[in-house]
C-alpha cells in the first residue's frame, strides 16, 4: 500500500464524502492510501478483518464468492469511479463478506473506517447523506435480484448487453460495444452457465441481433433487442 496521500479537492467529487466539511475532508485524506494491483492480485480474501474501503480510480475490481463445491460466483465488477465495502464498517464483525481480485493493473484509494465511522459519530447530516445513498444502492440491488431470479438467461444476456449502450448511442439502431472483462465474468455475473452463455450469443448472432467477433459485441438491431425486455 502507497504512502501517497490525497488533498480535500481531490476528495470533494466522492458522493459519500459530499456532505463533509473541509476539516472533516481534512481528517479523512491524513489517512487516505493509494493501492496498485497487478492483474489477478488480490485486495482482500473472504473472513479478512475489514479496516478499510475503497474506490476504484484505474481498472477494475473483481467482487465474488467460492461455493462448498469450489465454484467462483461474480457478484460484481467494480468499475472506475465506484466504491466498495464501505457497508462493513457498521457490522458486528467486521469482516469482509467477499473476495476482491483485481482485473488489469488497477489503483484504488482506500479510506480508513475508524475514521469515517468517527465522522459520521460527530456529524448528522454526514449520517443521513451516507443512508440516502445507502437507500439508493439497496433499490438497485433489489432490481438486480428480480432480473436475476425471475428472468430467463437470455432476458439477462440482453439485457447487459443493452447497459453497455453509451448515453449518446441510445438512439442508434447499430451500436458496437466491448466487453470489459472476459466472458466467463460476465457469465457469472449473470447466474449464466458458460456454455449457455455461449449458447445465447450464437442464437442472438443466428437471429442478426448481434455480431461478435472476441469482446467486440455489435448490436445489430437495438429494437430488437429491446423487444425482449418487454
Amino acid at each position: 500500500m502507497s504512502t501517497k496521500t490525497f488533498s480535500c479537492d481531490d476528495l470533494r467529487g466522492h458522493h459519500l464524502l459530499a456532505g463533509l466539511n473541509s476539516e472533516q475532508l481534512d481528517s479523512i485524506s491524513k489517512t487516505l492510501r493509494l493501492v496498485t494491483l497487478s492483474d489477478g492480485e488480490h485486495l482482500f480474501e473472504q473472513g479478512q478483518h475489514a479496516d478499510r474501503f475503497y474506490q476504484v480510480i484505474n481498472g477494475q475490481i473483481k467482487l465474488y464468492r467460492v461455493s462448498l463445491e469450489g465454484s467462483e460466483r461474480v457478484i460484481e465488477v467494480v468499475q472506475p469511479g465506484q466504491t466498495f465495502a464501505e457497508a462493513v464498517i457498521f457490522m458486528e464483525e467486521r469482516n469482509y463478506p467477499l473476495n476482491a481480485e483485481a482485473i488489469g493493473n488497477t489503483e484504488l484509494m482506500a479510506f480508513d473506517s475508524n475514521t469515517f465511522i468517527k465522522i459520521l459519530e460527530e456529524s448528522k447530516e454526514a449520517c443521513f447523506h451516507l443512508l440516502a445513498d445507502m437507500s439508493k444502492r439497496l433499490h438497485q440491488r433489489l432490481n438486480e435480484i428480480d432480473y436475476l431470479t425471475l428472468q430467463n438467461a437470455t432476458f439477462r444476456m440482453v439485457h447487459y448487453l443493452l447497459q453497455q449502450v453509451p448515453v449518446d448511442k441510445m438512439d442508434d439502431d447499430v451500436v458496437e460495444i466491448k466487453l470489459t472483462t472476459s466472458k466467463s465474468i460476465v457469465a457469472s455475473r449473470l447466474s449464466i452457465q458458460p456454455e449457455t452463455f455461449s449458447r445465447i450469443l450464437k442464437n442472438l448472432s443466428k437471429r442478426e441481433l448481434i455480431n461478435v467477433k472476441g469482446k467486440v459485441i455489435t448490436l445489430l438491431d437495438v429494437d430488437g433487442l429491446r423487444e425482449f425486455e418487454g
